[in-house]
């Protein structure tokens, strides 16, 4: 079988990795362009041995860069979630992490104009799967997006050069509001009914308390994983908040969109050991945290969940605010999530009368890995 290829960059920003494609090289139809994804990635296969992915929700993404008439952003682009040993892509989500990517990507193929000295660049980008700017703050050295740095991040080895990320107006992006089912909604598991709260930060998200599932909170992905009945319970809830919450009609429509909204465990704070097999002390962190991403605990916790998380835990009323044991409550403030591998800091502005949310802030690193062909059959 014959195959043909597609221009495209592999970049990793935060603790995703990504294929990026530009629209122009893209067949116009978008059932053509899902098919080239799927290849790409190999959403067939659960290992994706015969693609790019990485067999992890957080390897198994797209970017698609569009070119915009806007005159703040310098760029629009799509983020697409592809399946893994599932033939599907979706885009009713994003992803936090691969903003700081597109930030890097912007500098480096020069759509950004700069000052010629070294120095630190505004990037502003239009996220169109929920139609807010992302404001970036990119290092850039002999006209390239700075790589190396002595910013270390959870979930990445090595230092790299430090990436602001703030997104601006957040919330509502899918439901059109905050809280699309209250500040808190009570929901049926078994015959049992479990208080959480369904919120529209970023990327929409279910948060619920560990201890309704007799756990504590820091538990390891590798205990959690195994735990069957845990993973059906969360994705029953799952499909029911987003019935809750009006983004889908039906709980077997609900299962159709696996991305979003996606669901978390929150504990408050409390001494753990990392994956890595570093101890995280409980005055180190603000809230612990674990996540599920396409039926899968996170190995870390995804970018866009911890814009959410940090936004919700500062709002009266939600379960998440319901962890946090600090009595500290300003306009502008840091939150530090303690997720499997460390300790992520989220920094919030809030809205003067601190019911909402104004800008949300996180710092990642990115590297550009690989330009070049994919190659995809022909037939695609």
């Amino acid at each position: 079988m014959k195959q043909k290829s597609v221009p495209c960059i592999v970049y990793r920003g935060g603790t995703s990795r990504g294929v990026f494609f530009k629209e122009s090289d893209l067949p116009k139809s978008r059932s053509a362009q899902e098919r080239i994804f799927m290849s790409a990635i190999d959403a067939y296969n659960p290992s994706q041995v015969n693609g790019l992915g990485g067999g992890t929700s957080h390897t198994s993404k797209v970017i698609v860069i569009h070119e915009t008439d806007s005159k703040q952003a310098c760029l629009a682009y799509t983020f697409y979630q592809v399946g893994i040993g599932d033939a599907i892509v979706d885009s009713a989500g994003t992803c936090g992490n691969l903003m700081a990517a597109v930030g890097a990507y912007a500098i480096d193929e020069g759509l950004v104009q700069f000052p010629s000295i070294d120095g630190v660049c505004e990037v502003i980008v239009l996220n169109k799967n929920i139609n807010r700017l992302v404001r970036l703050e990119v290092p850039v050295v002999d006209g390239e997006a700075q790589v190396d740095g002595d910013y270390l991040m959870a979930g990445i080895v090595h230092t790299g050069a430090k990436i602001s990320v703030s997104i601006l107006s957040p919330s509502g992006g899918k439901t059109g509001t905050t809280f699309p089912a209250d500040t808190r909604t009570e929901l049926v598991m078994g015959g049992q009914k479990v208080l959480t709260t369904i919120s529209d930060i970023v990327n929409p998200f279910i948060f619920v308390h560990a201890h309704d599932f007799g756990l504590n909170g820091s538990e390891s992905n590798h205990i959690l994983s195994q735990d069957q009945h845990l993973l059906t319970q969360l994705e029953t809830l799952r499909a029911q908040g987003a019935v809750a919450a009006g983004m889908s009609e039906t709980i077997d429509a609900a299962k159709e969109v696996p991305s979003i909204p996606k669901i978390a465990l929150v504990a408050p704070p409390r001494d753990y050991f990392t994956t890595s097999g570093i101890e995280v002390k409980a005055e180190e962190i603000d809230i612990i945290a674990r996540m599920i991403s396409m039926g899968k605990f996170h190995r870390t916790f995804a970018g866009s969940g911890l814009y959410n998380l940090a936004s919700t835990l500062l709002i009266d009323g939600t379960i998440p605010n319901a962890c946090y044991t600090s009595s500290e409550k300003k306009q502008l403030q840091n939150i530090r999530i303690g997720h499997p591998d460390g300790i992520a800091e989220v920094t919030v502005e809030l809205t003067q009368d601190g019911k909402d949310v104004a800008a949300v802030g996180l710092d990642r690193t990115a590297r550009r890995i690989f330009e070049g062909r994919c190659y995809v059959p022909s037939w695609l």
